[in-house]
Parts: C-alpha cells; structure tokens; sequence
C-alpha cells in the first residue's frame, strides 16, 4: 500500500498514536476521556481488565489476581497500526508466477488484496495441492500459543477446518517439555502427569526441608499458562517457602534462577553429571535406600552398577563429577549428605530437557530422588518445572475446560514438532522417533495459524532454506512477524481483544469472560471467519461450523460444558449471559494436598503405575531394546557436541542460554512496552559476565555480535556478575530481523545460533536451550532495526 493509503487506513481505526500505545498498563493521564468502561478479558499471562480510551487502550490488572504479570504492559501493543497486518496481501513473486519453491519468501515484497480474491486465491490453491498430492500434501501441524481463548484458539480452528477438507501431516508434542513428554511415560507410565500433576506447594511449605533445583526456580515464568491464569500464585508460594524456611539450592549458570538462597552455578548442561556424583556419595557411603529401589522400583541394580563403575569400568565419583561440572567436589559430596539427612524435594526444570540428550536430565532427576527413598512422602520426592509455568504445584478444578471439537484427522502421519525443518528439507526420508521407524511425507502447502516459528524452531537460515522448498506458505497473523513476513498467502486476523470468547487454562479454577474491547483492526477477521468461508467455497461449510456464528459458538460451548461440570462438582453454573456479566467465574478448586506418586507409595501393588513392571523403571527394557546409542536403557552422561568442555569450546568458548524472556511470552507483542523496556538499544539484551566483557573489550551498552557457524546476530550488552563466566544469556522472542542474505538478525534473536538437532532419537525435542558462540564487540554503524516494520508493497503489476 502507498504510503499516503496507509495512512488513510490507520486514522480511520479505533487505535491511538503509537506513542501513546507503550503506556505501563494501569497508566491514564488526566486529558484523557474513556469512550467505554472497562471489561474484564484474559492472556496467557493473565486476566485484565481494559478499556478503549480517547484514540487508545487503558489495561489494568484483574482485581482478583493478587500478583499480576508486568507482561501485561504489552497489551496496549495488540491495536498498534504501525505493527498489524490491516489488509490481506499475496507476496508479489508467488502472484506473478504461481505457486512453486522459491528463496522469495521473507525478501519479495507484498501486493494488498481484497478479501475476495485472498479467498479465491486460497481456495484454489488448497483444491490444486488436495487434487495432486491428497492430504499427506498439507502440512497443519501449525505451533503456538495464540489466544488464551477456547473457542478463538487458532491451532484448533484451522485443525477442524483441514480436517473438514479431507486431513493434513500433523506435528506431536512440544518445544517446552517435548523430551520429557517422551521420557517419563517409560519411567512413571502415562497415568503420571509430570508437568502439572505434582506435589502442591503448600505441602512443600509445610513439610520440606530442602529443595535441590536443577535449573533453579526462575520466578519469571510463573506468570504464564495456556489460556491464562487468574489468580497468580506460584510466586508467593515460593517467596513464603523460602521465608519460612525451605532452603533451595539453586544449580544453575544464572543466579537469576535462584530464589535468594543458594546459588551454585553448575557448568551448562553437565546437571546429569553432578546427578551421578550425588548418587555416587549417596549410594557409596550407604545413604541410599536399598529397600525403595527393591521394592517400588525396577533396574536399581543396572543404575547403581552404571553409578559405581562396575558396568562400564567409570566411577561416577564426586570428582569424576566436578570434573565436568565444575562444581568443587566437596560441595558435591556434602550437598549429598544434606539430602540424605534432610525432607528433600529434586527438581528439574523443563529448561534442561531442551539440550542434546534432554531425556537423561528429568530421568536422571528422579533416579536421584529414588536413591535418596522419598519419592511419595509429603515434600519429598521429585518435582519437574517448578518455575517452568504458572500452574506447576498449584491445584486447580479438576475438570476440563471447555475446547472447539477438531474432529479426527484420518491422516495418520505426524512428525515431532521440533523437526519441521527436517521434514520440508528431506521429504521421503526415514527417521527414528520413540521406537518407531517412520518417514517424513512430501508436504506442499504449509498452513500456519497462531504461532511463529521464527521464535520456537532453531537454526534460523536453515528453517528459511526450508520454507522456500514447498509450493505455498499460507499463514493467519495479526502482525508482521518474520513468519508472516515468509508466507506467500498472509491472512490478516484479530487479536483476543477483538472478540468474544472464554478465557480458560487447563488446570485453573476459574473461566474469565473475554469480551471485545475494540473493533477488528484495519481489515483483520477472526480466524473463524476465515475458514467459514474458505469451507462454504470448498463445500464443507456446513461441516465446518455447523450452522453457528463464532458468537453462537462460544455461547454453545459454555452451555454444552456447564451442565456436566455442575452435576460432577454438585454446584449450579450461572447461565452464559449472567457469566459474561460477571468479572469471572470461580470453580471449586481441588484440596492443595497433592503429593506426587502418595498413592503409589501407599501400596504400589494397588496402584501401580502404568510401566510394563507396574514400578518406576530406573533401567528400562523398552527403552533398551530401541537401540538407541543416544538414548541408552539407564539415565547416562552423554557429553553434548556443544559444551564448555567440548572440543569445539576451543572456537566458541563462550556457552549461550537461550531462555524465556522476561519482558514477555515467547515472541508475544515484542514492540510491547514491558518488551521494549528490557531491551538495550532497541536490540535483545545480552547479559555477560564483567570478566569476559573485559577480555573483549565490552562495556555496558555496548552493540555486540554473537556468532558461530550458523549465523549470528547483534545484542545489546550488559554486564552482570550473576552470569557464571564462559556463559553469556540471550533470551528467546526478539522478531526475527535478517539483515539481507548475510546470516544476520539485527534484533538479537538467538536462534540463528542454536542447533536443530533432536534431543536424541527417542525424543526428538527441541535442543535448542544451549549452544557455544564467540561474542564480540560490533565496530561501525550497526543495521537498524526492522523488525516491527511491515514489508514492502508494491501495486500489482500491470499487463
């Protein structure tokens, strides 16, 4: 669109100046005037409250949550003109010549359509791929968080409607726990749930002693959830516990993951090796408990047998231990003692099992809390992503939330999440996932909804060169994001505040009315919209949504869910419009007494677990008889390719952990406030110990290139002593920024760096956590940063 045109279009919007638009959340100023009152509605990172003022958007908190999430002040972000996609656009190449791989994806410009040539172009495309290559041609396995919303959740609209169109090549898992997720149902069985099923805290702050936590227990990400949380808690739960006494040993590169006691900053990726050392003093100076590992457990004899030496001639001893972790081998052994002497809680975070070989580090975890006996007594035991998500350790109603049905897929090929670039680059070739032999299918058109891979996947240029190998890239977005910036077919689409809609987590003990606060931005539609009359052109509208409105689906829904969720919980639910007047419904929430695996412990012959031996498998059979060199029978030390003590630190020798972001969820509303506010520059922040930036001539502030030989990409420097030294800390989310063809994001998005290799064969997660880089300060005028930026348009050519 012409400049001028542009402009046209974003005063004609219910929308402020964008100045005005990075206000904290809560903000007013006194020339203001509020067109509307305030609604309550709900985020991944919480409920809220919001309200259209004079040319904007007011955001505060839900008066019910007694933590609210700072993220919350990227909100106001959502209707910024500067940062939507106002009109449906075609990428100028794909329109010119037609469907086919192209490297235009993410360099060509953009041609503004109407909306019924977009659905022209993409009905017909979709008949094209479905008549040549059938429905193992579409890839739908489209990621992403997307609306904390039931009905508007666009992973499950555009689901139902392929599944409508005849099936497409799903993707399993996830990039958050996709290891453990593989993992742990050999170990504890798939009755467990290992993420949101554990030990309650309260019991913690009641009955334990120590906490152990591999990884730490990083506050900031107790402020997520999908679809939402209410009532913040997990927080306070931790600054009581340690108040009150539980001491928590933070092992982790950052001191930022301790909650304030003690920290010992453990070499990256070397956890599962001090796991060992600690069992090595436990089992060595008889502070295990034999009879546990007897009776509750089966492959005791294989782990300890590994753990002394006697099978493979290496005594996983404290200063075989420190060796690679680099944590002094007394400490090793007198934290052992601790333990063994103490009501002790092991965990891990989700973080760990996102490196090479992440299954060992959760199943090296409650290997250590089998020796030490405890697993099942009231804060005691093993614990997995306190700290990872805001539910962990927090009970909720017990029932679940009201979803959009996405009917059954008839087709029955998947991939593991973390490897669509592995699928698009190598269509017909075999590969390995959980004893399964399979083979990736040849895909055609991707069809993505809701989420951004340019923020979740690894190796950034590498998953270019895989987006420009198929014939069409559609994808649904209400921002210019890299991925939207990739697509051939870009379908403008509302956010949450531009619809009706239930705001529900899985394990929350409230629904929150999400009501429209503003009207649709520019041209944007909801996804709903969309495929209703993508399907009524395809003939399947009546399949897809059944006679309903998106308005009259979500009202369906609720009806559909309250009746038997009041009958199972012996309470009677307000009717749907009475609920949309109330500022949130509130379920009631289960006991705070869960105690991982009581039951079990109890009388494990009565409630076995769900293993082929009916125990926690510390050596596992099936996961032997794999074969797998990367993923052995027992937990193990794997040395990682890329590790500080690797032949390959000798060229990269600085460690980088790329971890969630502080500012905001994943990629989220990056031109945000809250988001902004943690950049330095304008660029992602990278935090560097004072000695290494010294070593490089690196001062706060400063623009910095990090670098291996996958890419690289510009950060903002600031020095901090909480990093261990030979780490440097590059958060995941800033918008992909690729300078040209160079190999270079200018925003500081750390996963041009990281590896896309699957955890192991069995897995096949996301390693993409940690990898090894070299930094450096940037000499000359640095790139600027585009990220926010729409493309380029350009008026279709003529003739």
């Amino acid at each position: 669109m012409p400049p001028a045109s542009r402009r046209r279009h974003a005063a004609s919007r219910h929308v402020a100046d964008p100045a005005t638009l990075t206000r904290p959340a809560g903000a007013v100023h006194s020339t203001e005037i509020a067109t509307t009152p305030y609604v309550t509605s709900s985020s991944h990172w919480g409920a809220f409250e919001a309200r259209a003022v004079d040319g904007g958007l007011e955001v505060r908190p839900h008066p019910a949550d007694p933590d609210p999430s700072p993220i919350l002040g990227n909100l106001a972000s959502a209707v910024d003109p500067q940062v939507r996609i106002l009109r449906p656009a075609v990428r100028e190449g794909w329109l010119r010549n037609g469907p086919g791989p192209s490297d235009g994806r993410g360099r060509e410009p953009y041609v503004e359509v109407e909306w019924d040539e977009l659905i022209a172009l993409l009905a017909g495309e979709l008949r094209r791929v479905y008549a040549e290559r059938g429905p193992r041609g579409v890839f739908g396995g489209s990621y992403g968080w997307a609306s904390a919303g039931r009905f508007h959740h666009a992973q499950s609209q555009l689901k139902r409607f392929l599944t409508c169109l005849g099936g497409y090549v799903s993707a399993v898992g996830n990039y958050s726990y996709g290891a453990t997720a593989v993992i742990m149902p050999h170990v504890v069985g798939r009755g467990v749930d290992v993420t949101s099923g554990l030990t309650d805290w309260p019991v913690i702050r009641e009955h334990t002693e120590l906490v152990v936590a591999f990884g730490g227990i990083p506050r900031k990400n107790t402020g997520v959830n999908p679809g939402g949380v209410a009532r913040h808690t997990a927080g306070d739960h931790l600054r009581a516990a340690v108040a009150e006494g539980v001491d928590v040993v933070a092992v982790s590169p950052l001191r930022s993951d301790s909650p304030g006691t003690t920290w010992l900053p453990i070499r990256p990726a070397s956890d599962v090796a001090m796991m060992l050392g600690l069992m090595h003093t436990l089992i060595g100076e008889d502070l295990h408990d034999r009879a546990f590992l007897q009776r509750y457990c089966v492959g005791g004899d294989e782990l300890i047998a590994y753990v002394t030496g006697r099978s493979d001639g290496v005594a996983k001893t404290a200063e075989w231990a420190a060796q690679r972790c680099d944590v002094p081998a007394g400490e090793i052994r007198a934290l052992a003692r601790r333990m063994a002497a103490s009501r002790t809680l092991v965990t891990v975070t989700w973080s760990l099992q996102r490196t090479e070989h992440g299954e060992q580090a959760p199943w090296a975890g409650i290997a250590l809390a089998a020796v030490l006996g405890r697993i099942g007594l009231p804060g005691c035991g093993f614990g997995h992503g306190y700290g990872s998500m805001a539910d962990v350790g927090v009970p909720g109603a017990g029932v679940r939330v009201p979803t959009l049905p996405q009917g059954v897929n008839p087709v029955p090929d998947v991939i593991p999440v973390a490897r669509v670039a592995d699928m698009l680059l190598n269509p017909g070739a075999p590969f390995e996932f959980d004893g399964q032999s399979l083979t990736y299918p040849d895909v055609g058109l991707v069809y993505w909804a809701g989420g951004n891979p340019f923020h979740h996947h690894q190796d950034l240029n590498r998953l270019r060169r895989a987006l420009a190998t198929v014939d069409t890239v559609v994808v649904h977005e209400p921002f210019w994001t890299a991925m939207a910036k990739h697509a051939d077919i870009v379908v403008p689409v509302t956010t949450p505040l531009e619809r009706l809609d239930i705001g529900a987590s899985r394990t929350d003990h409230h629904l929150v009315p999400m009501h429209r606060v503003v009207d649709p931005v520019g041209q944007s539609r909801d996804d709903h919209a969309v495929l209703a009359e993508l399907a009524g052109v395809l003939g399947v509208g009546e399949r897809f949504t059944e006679g309903r409105t998106a308005d009259e689906w979500v009202r369906h829904l609720y009806d559909s869910w309250t009746g038997p969720v009041g009958k199972r919980l012996d309470v009677e639910l307000p009717a749907f419009d009475d609920f949309l007047a109330s500022p949130l419904l509130t379920l009631p929430a289960q006991p705070a007494d869960r105690t991982f695996l009581d039951r079990f412990r109890a009388d494990p012959d009565a409630h076995p677990l769900t293993t082929p031996s009916g125990r926690i498998e510390l050596y596992s059979a099936t996961i032997a008889a794999f074969g797998y060199d990367d993923c052995p029978g027992h937990p193990t030390w794997m040395e990682p390719d890329e590790w500080l003590g690797s032949p390959l630190a000798a060229r990269w020798p600085l460690h980088l952990i790329a971890n969630q972001p502080r500012g905001r969820l994943h990629s989220q509303l990056d031109a945000g406030a809250e988001s902004r506010r943690h950049k330095v520059a304008g660029r992602e922040a990278m935090t560097i110990h004072p000695d290494d930036a010294a070593e490089r001539g690196i001062t706060d502030g400063d623009v910095v290139r990090l670098f291996n030989d996958r890419g690289a990409c510009l950060a903002g420097a600031r020095l901090d002593d909480g990093v261990r030294r030979g780490v440097v800390q590059l958060p995941t989310g800033a918008w992909f920024d690729p300078v040209g063809d160079t190999g270079l994001c200018a925003h500081g998005n750390p996963n041009v760096l990281t590896r896309d290799h699957g955890t192991s064969r069995l897995g096949q997660g996301t390693s993409g956590q940690h990898t090894l880089v070299q930094v450096e300060r940037y000499e000359g005028e640095p790139p600027p940063v585009r990220a926010h930026r729409p493309p380029e348009f350009v008026e279709r050519a003529r003739g």
